[in-house]
């Protein structure tokens, strides 16, 4: 029998990736007693929180969706709703709903040497008491962002304008923008989705932006997807377009780094087809920095731009000056009418939830440590944590961490293994930022990331084709993983 206040293994989020842990666990290592806390009321993370129009995948679904369950939809990309549909098939399928307890608020994981054990502080939200659970194995699948708070930077003048201000994250349910002057602040992924959603039924929809953003232009219905369908069932035609997905993410962001150029008057390129002729393409769609310094949009059947064309949106490049009564005046000596204001200006990095980690007597700061193979964390005992590609799906790592998790797990049961500690050898420099990447929600909360070694396992590479390699077929036996029976 089950004991309710100890588990072989607890993870911590019951979003996208903490739901593959599930299925992993209870399929690769059924002997395995787990537990899946989650902060909130409901499963799914991202795709349950985030309630503004439009809402969906970043990342074509073959990618996105898990190895383990082939994405079954027509479409590229998916609406929020669709992809927390799958999610709840994929644990009701499994039978691990009971295995999910909600309202349970993280905030202590203490490491206790002397029992090989975790101690793992929650806030029980429902009751409003405290409780502690322990654990032999400690799995962080949290995400990467602050989910009570958005990246809401300060303007001039907020307090004197007469409309609404919303940040996507928290977008208020039964918001009437119909027949409204709405202004959307920021260009990247939430924005672009935003525009084309809104846009039939705002009077009319701005995207205000300080500077052009990269978008990679995709049919949502893949024409060799939908063939490989006809003929060979949905099923394996996934396998074969996830594996065409995966090695074209990897060309184009190798090819992005060798040759920006060439790829940015691609990317440029396809805009100005989709764009009227006179279109100011140069100003408003030609960012200054290299593709895939900051991640691509993916705008499906550049919906953005139809929207545009159609004269339903426009895109005004600009800074803003200060918010006035009745809408924003920008630095040029423009102002821009608004009904709405929405401050799509990004996410507010958290890392590991800022759950407080101790290891004995010793507080754990993860800017201080760094990574074995992406998922693991120096000198700390038993936890793997999850993050997930910034070039690529997030779900291509987050199921290789979970699949090499397991084989952790059940190496460590064959020889009789309590403990795993990732532990380096020999001097480790720092090679770079642990996320090569500038996006402006990255480079605000570098600071918080590990550090990235100069060499195998302590470097993060943001390679899935090397990932594969080393976390699904490699060997668990590792001279800096230091196993040991108490």
């Amino acid at each position: 029998m089950e004991n309710s206040n100890h588990f072989n293994v607890i993870v911590i989020g019951a979003g996208l990736s903490g739901i593959g842990a599930g299925y992993y666990l209870k399929n690769k290592c059924p002997s395995k007693s787990f537990k899946i806390l989650e902060s909130r009321n409901n499963l799914g993370g991202t795709w349950d929180l985030f309630k503004y129009p439009g809402i969906r995948s970043d990342s074509d679904m073959t990618t996105m969706g898990y190895r383990f369950k082939p994405w079954t939809g027509k479409n590229l990309v998916a609406g929020g709703g669709a992809i927390l549909d799958y999610l709840n098939d994929v644990v009701d399928e499994n039978g691990f709903r009971d295995k999910i307890q909600y309202d349970s608020h993280v905030t202590k994981a203490w490491w206790k040497s002397d029992e090989s054990k975790w101690y793992v502080t929650y806030e029980d939200k429902t009751h409003g008491n405290e409780s502690i659970i322990t654990c032999n194995f400690l799995y962080f699948c949290v995400g990467y962002y602050d989910y009570e708070n958005g990246h809401e930077p300060e303007f001039e003048g907020q307090s004197d304008f007469n409309g609404d201000i919303i940040h996507p994250q928290h977008w208020p349910e039964n918001l009437n923008y119909k027949d409204k002057n709405v202004v959307v602040i920021g260009s990247g992924a939430t924005a672009v989705t935003l525009i084309p959603s809104m846009a039939d039924e705002t009077k009319h929809i701005t995207m205000l932006q300080r500077s052009p953003t990269y978008y990679m232009v995709r049919p949502n219905i893949d024409p060799i997807g939908a063939f490989f369908r006809r003929f060979m069932g949905k099923t394996v035609s996934y396998f074969v377009m996830r594996w065409k997905n995966i090695q074209l993410q990897s060309w184009f962001f190798k090819r992005a780094r060798k040759d920006p150029k060439l790829i940015k008057e691609f990317l440029i390129g396809v805009v100005k087809e989709k764009l009227n002729p006179e279109y100011n393409v140069d100003k408003h769609f030609t960012p200054s920095y290299n593709p895939w310094e900051q991640r691509l949009c993916l705008v499906p059947d550049g919906d953005l731009f139809n929207t545009i064309n159609e004269g339903k949106a426009s895109v005004v490049t600009d800074h803003v000056d200060s918010f006035t009564s009745n809408g924003i005046k920008l630095k040029s000596g423009n102002e821009l009418p608004a009904d709405i204001i929405v401050t799509a200006t990004g996410l507010k990095l958290m890392i590991c939830s800022n759950i407080e980690i101790k290891v004995d007597d010793e507080t754990i700061d993860i800017s201080d440590t760094m990574t074995f193979k992406g998922m693991m964390v120096s000198n700390v005992p038993n936890v793997v944590w999850t993050f997930g590609y910034t070039n690529a799906s997030w779900t291509l790592r987050a199921d290789l961490t979970a699949e090499c998790t397991c084989k952790i797990l059940n190496y460590m049961d064959k020889h009789d293994y309590k403990v795993a500690t990732p532990s380096p050898n020999s001097e480790i420099g720092e090679d770079g930022t642990w996320l090569d990447f500038n996006s402006g929600y990255v480079t605000r909360s570098a600071h918080l990331f590990p550090r990235n070694g100069d060499r195998d396992p302590w470097r993060n590479t943001q390679n899935y084709i090397k990932d594969v390699v080393d976390l699904r077929y490699g060997k668990v036996k590792d001279e800096e993983l230091i196993f040991s029976k108490n």
